[in-house]
């Protein structure tokens, strides 16, 4: 399988399966969800069950009338009981993809992480995976976690990496090269969190992660950028050429996301891992173009 290098290389891979994901939504009633929807169902890679509290069933409705051998309507009394309702059907096997309408995450995330009830089996990590289209970069860039996990433990790396390279596989990387982001080359116990990666690159070397190179510490620059490596005498496979990028924590996943994504023009996917199924969980001021691709992704990666 050729790799997936650009979101239109993934529409084209989604198109060519001839497959419809069942995808729950949780509260469909802003204008970015109603457009990922509608686009989604044109494109003919997923079909939709809209969880609408009642106040705003009207919206589902009308997305209902327009395809209704496509879309199946479900009324809750509230946005926590959509969240809970949303859940449910991805529980008893009813939707393969979970996304995030309007609702708060907070809320959403009550109902997948609600124990027995939820969608995060038992020691599980959840974890958020972003995959990035940067114009200046000559692929996909997948990197975690800009989201979910505030400070990671040596556990939290070892599921990051594990989801990630699992990602990274689904779409058509066979040995993906993996930098551990710092903002130098040493290790220094001032930085806990380097002598995390210097476990985490015995474990790859026994083969803990399959056919993969992992490297690190390094900085962003030098996990993308030859020449860096170069002038500072560092050889590598992941140097240049990192598909993927492991963060230290949250603020520098987020602040290297929101960058990017401003300044660079960048576009955007995003979803949980660790969960019995993809859960889709947009930022607010994410645009109509990174929830669709984000729901794409979610539709490669599901089962």
């Amino acid at each position: 399988m050729e790799p997936i290098q650009d979101f239109a290389a993934l529409m084209s891979r989604l198109r060519s399966q001839k497959v419809r994901k069942r995808v729950a939504v949780v509260c469909p009633n802003d204008a970015h969800t109603e457009y990922v929807i509608l686009r989604s169902l044109q494109e003919g890679f997923a079909d939709f069950l809209l969880v609408a509290d009642t106040p705003h069933l009207i919206n589902a409705d009308y997305i209902h009338r327009q395809y209704p051998d496509r879309v199946k309507v479900y009324e809750a009394s509230s946005p926590d009981k959509a969240a809970q309702e949303g859940v449910a059907l991805v529980r008893e096997g009813h939707a393969d993809v979970l996304m995030k309408g309007i609702i708060n995450t907070d809320n959403l995330l009550r109902a997948v992480l609600k124990k027995e009830e939820g969608l995060l089996p038992k020691g599980k990590v959840l974890s958020h995976i972003t995959v990035a289209q940067v114009p200046l970069y000559n692929k996909l860039l997948f990197f975690s976690d800009a989201a979910v996990i505030p400070r990671p433990t040596l556990e939290h790396f070892d599921a990051m990496i594990r989801y990630d390279v699992e990602v990274c596989r689904r779409m058509g990387i066979d040995e993906p090269r993996v930098a551990l982001i710092h903002c130098t080359e040493k290790v220094n116990e001032k930085f806990p969190h380097t002598l995390d990666y210097v476990t985490l690159k015995e474990r790859a070397e026994l083969g803990a992660y399959g056919r993969m190179f992992l490297d690190g510490p390094m900085d962003v620059k030098t996990a993308c950028d030859s020449h860096s490596g170069e002038v500072k005498g560092i050889s590598s496979p992941v140097v240049g050429h990192a598909d993927m990028l492991i963060f230290p924590n949250i603020e520098s996943g987020n602040t290297f996301y929101k960058s990017i994504s401003l300044f660079g023009d960048a576009n955007m996917a995003g979803m949980l891992m660790g969960t019995i199924a993809p859960v889709v969980v947009p930022s607010r001021a994410d645009s109509g173009n990174s929830k669709f691709y984000s729901l794409a992704l979610a539709c490669v990666c599901s089962e």
